[in-house]
C-alpha cells in the first residue's frame, strides 16, 4: 500500500497546478488528517472540507423542537452524537440532566421497538443525509405503532453543493464527492454541477488511496480540460444508485427548504413527511413551534467552517475552552465533525 500511495502522490505532483478541491464527508475528513494526506499533496492542491458532517447541520431551531417535546413529557430517542448538539440555549444532555426521558439509539428501529414496549409517545429524532434516510422510510412503509412519530431532520447533499458553489464564497474548483450518498443516490445527481459550472468531480471511497486516487482523477480531468463525474468508489457505487432505497424515500418523504446549521435557508435540501405519513410527524402531532433562534455561541466560527471557508485552527476558542469533552460548536461534538476531528489530529 506504501508504494501504491508513493506512485499516486508522484502522478499528483507531475500534473499538480492550483485548485481548491471541496469534500463533503466526515470520514473523507477523518481519513485526511489521520494519514495526514494534506501534507503529502503539493502546496497548490488545496482540499478543504465542507457540510459532511450531519450531527453538526441540524441547526439549533431543530434541537430546540426536541427539547420543546421533551418538556412535554414525551420520550426523546436519538443518536448519541446528537445528545451535546447545542440548542439556543440548551442541549438534549442538559434536558436529560434535567429529568427528561432522553435516549440513545444506534437507529430507528430501536426507536420503534422502544415505542413497542412504553406507554408513552416516543419521538425519534431522524437526521442524516440520504444515507440513513432509507431506514427511517423503511420503518415507516411497515408500520409503526401509533406511540410513535419521527422529528424528520434529513438533509440532502448535492442542493447544499449547489448554494456553495452559487454563493462564490468558496471558490471552489472541485468535488470529491461522498462515496456513502453515492451508495443511495448513485452519481446522476452530481454531474449537472460538471455540465453547467465545469467542475470536475470524483466520487471516492473512504481509506487513504481512496482519496488520493480522488485527487489524482480530478486533477487528471482538469489537465485534459474535461469536468464529469468520476466513480472511484466502484465497489460500491452504482450510476443509478440503490433505487429501492430511492422509491422508499420517494414514497415516504416530500423535499422542502430549511436552514442548515451555518446557512440560511437552502431551496430543495431537507425531506419532510408526506400528508398519508401525517400521523408520525412529531412537527404535526404536537404542533410544535419554536421562535427564530441565535445560531451559535460567541466566538464560534462552526457556520464558517462547515461552508468550507475557515478552518478549526483559525477558531480563537479551539484547543482551549472548546473541546470534545466541552463542545462549545455543534462541529466539536461529533467524531465526524471537522473541529472534533482536527482536535484530535492537528499540529496545531
Amino acid at each position: 500500500m506504501k508504494d501504491l500511495s508513493k506512485e499516486i502522490v508522484g502522478r499528483i505532483k507531475e500534473i499538480a497546478q492550483p485548485v481548491k478541491i471541496m469534500h463533503v464527508c466526515g470520514s473523507h475528513e477523518h481519513t485526511i488528517m489521520h494519514n495526514g494526506i494534506r501534507t503529502l499533496l503539493p502546496e497548490e492542491v488545496e482540499v478543504v472540507a465542507g457540510p459532511g458532517c450531519p450531527v453538526c447541520c441540524v441547526p439549533s431551531r431543530e434541537i430546540d423542537e426536541c427539547l420543546q417535546l421533551a418538556e412535554k413529557g414525551v420520550t426523546i430517542t436519538t443518536f448519541g452524537d446528537m445528545l451535546r448538539v447545542p440548542g439556543s440555549e440548551s442541549s438534549l444532555a442538559e434536558a436529560k440532566g434535567d429529568g427528561a426521558d432522553v435516549r440513545v439509539v444506534y437507529g430507528v428501529n430501536n426507536a420503534v421497538e422502544i415505542a413497542k414496549k412504553l406507554d408513552n409517545e416516543v419521538v425519534f429524532m431522524s437526521a442524516g443525509f440520504e444515507t440513513t434516510a432509507p431506514t427511517t422510510a423503511s420503518e415507516l412503509l411497515a408500520g409503526p405503532p401509533e406511540n410513535f412519530s419521527i422529528l424528520s431532520c434529513h438533509r440532502l447533499i448535492p442542493p447544499a453543493l449547489q448554494f456553495l458553489i452559487d454563493s462564490g464564497e468558496v471558490n471552489l474548483n472541485a468535488l470529491i464527492e461522498p462515496g456513502h450518498v453515492a451508495t443511495i443516490i448513485g452519481t446522476k445527481p452530481f454531474a449537472p454541477f460538471s455540465e453547467k459550472y465545469g467542475i470536475p468531480q470524483a466520487v471516492a471511497g473512504f481509506n487513504p488511496l481512496d482519496i488520493l486516487m480522488a485527487v489524482y482523477m480530478i486533477l487528471r480531468q482538469i489537465k485534459n480540460g474535461k469536468a464529469e463525474v468520476q466513480n472511484e468508489y466502484t465497489r460500491a457505487v452504482r450510476e443509478e444508485g440503490n433505487v429501492k432505497a430511492q422509491q422508499a424515500m420517494e414514497e415516504v418523504f416530500y423535499i422542502t427548504s430549511r436552514e442548515w446549521r451555518g446557512f440560511p435557508k437552502i431551496p430543495d435540501s431537507v425531506y419532510e413527511l408526506k400528508d398519508e405519513f401525517s400521523p408520525f410527524n412529531a412537527r404535526e402531532k404536537f404542533d410544535i413551534e419554536v421562535k427564530d433562534v441565535k445560531e451559535a455561541p460567541t466566538g464560534c466560527i462552526c457556520g464558517a467552517i462547515l461552508r468550507g471557508v475557515a478552518r478549526p485552527e483559525e477558531c480563537k476558542l479551539f484547543k482551549k475552552s472548546c473541546s470534545p469533552m466541552n463542545p462549545i460548536g455543534a462541529c466539536m461534538v461529533s467524531k465526524e465533525g471537522t473541529c472534533n476531528i482536527a482536535f484530535r489530529y492537528s499540529t496545531l
